[in-house]
């Protein structure tokens, strides 16, 4: 006859939850910055043409740039899928930290993109021949709104351990 400890009387899905709250953190903010990423390509990049990732040389220097920015976004984008399905088969998915990771990682990315790469190493700009003010506050508070919403979500998912050993 097994005997029961307080500890084992914890959900199987919270026992098992527990260990994994840092993958389930990371594997969102690789997803977010390949997700991220992956839209500005095909969106800004060869959709709309506004610009290549490198814009200070030749045009194909530029479509050079924008393979090796795909690249990029498909490996980080995948890594992290093989790490969420790790997860689900451990069942130590927490889907709402994951979203929180999710969108922390790709706000993180949009607001360096738009602060770094955009002004101080200008080596490209959300779009050319227009008024750039309307598009840098509309990318870089998209940005921060994505940021906020996954610190919420982050912080409202962490697990804390009581004196009892008990998790929160």
């Amino acid at each position: 006859m097994k005997t029961h400890s307080v500890n084992s009387t914890m959900n199987n899905t919270d026992a098992n939850i527990t260990p994994y709250s840092t993958r389930n953190l990371w594997t969102g903010i690789l997803f977010g910055l390949g997700l991220i990423a992956f839209f500005d390509e095909v969106v800004f990049h060869q959709l709309l043409h506004w610009h290549h990732f490198y814009d200070r040389s030749t045009s194909e220097i530029g479509l050079v740039s924008d393979g090796l920015f795909h690249a990029f976004s498909w490996f980080a984008t995948i890594a992290s899928l093989f790490i969420f399905a790790d997860l689900r088969r451990r069942n130590a998915m927490r889907l709402k930290r994951w979203w929180g990771g999710v969108l922390f990682g790709a706000g993180l990315f949009q607001l360096y993109d738009g602060i770094v790469q955009h002004k101080l190493m200008q080596i490209h700009q959300i779009r050319y021949n227009v008024p750039l003010f309307p598009y840098d506050v509309t990318w870089n508070i998209t940005a921060f709104i994505m940021i906020v919403i996954g610190v919420i979500l982050i912080y409202k998912t962490q697990t804390i351990k009581t004196t009892r050993g008990e998790v929160t």
